[in-house]
C-alpha cells in the first residue's frame, strides 16, 4: 500500500516533480504536473466514500491518473480502481490508495499517465 507521501517521493525521484496545491478550498488536494508544460498527470485527493459510490465514513485518499480508454474497462473493479472522480471518466481513473497493491502496479499506472499527458 502506498501513501500520498510515498507517491510524492516516487514522482520526485522518477520525474523530478513536486506536488502543488492549486485549490484554496481543498488544501490537501495535490496536483502532480509535468515540469515542462504544467499539465497534470495525477491528482491526490481526500474524498468521502459516498462520493465514489462506496460505503464508509472515513475519508479515502485517492489518486487520479490518466489511462487509455481501451484499458479503463478492464482496470475498474468498483473497489479500488474507479471511474475518475471529478475528471473525464473516459480517460481518467481513481485509485483508492489504501486498497490497491502491489506498489509496482501503482507505479506503472503513474508512468502511463505521465507519458499520456506529455
Amino acid at each position: 500500500m502506498l501513501t500520498r507521501e510515498d507517491i510524492f517521493k516516487h514522482v520526485k525521484e522518477t520525474y523530478g516533480t513536486l506536488p502543488d496545491y492549486p485549490f484554496k478550498q481543498f488544501p490537501n488536494y495535490a496536483a502532480l504536473r509535468h515540469t515542462s508544460n504544467r499539465r497534470w498527470y495525477g491528482l491526490v485527493m481526500n474524498v468521502h466514500p459516498e462520493k465514489l459510490g462506496l460505503d464508509g465514513k472515513e475519508e479515502l485518499e485517492i489518486l487520479n491518473l490518466k489511462c487509455p480508454p481501451e484499458f479503463i474497462g478492464g482496470l475498474r473493479n468498483g473497489r479500488n480502481i474507479l471511474p475518475g472522480y471529478h475528471m473525464d471518466k473516459e480517460h481518467w481513473i481513481s485509485l483508492v490508495l489504501d486498497r490497491i497493491e502491489p506498489e509496482e502496479e501503482i507505479c506503472n499506472l503513474i508512468e502511463q499517465s505521465f507519458n499520456l499527458t506529455k
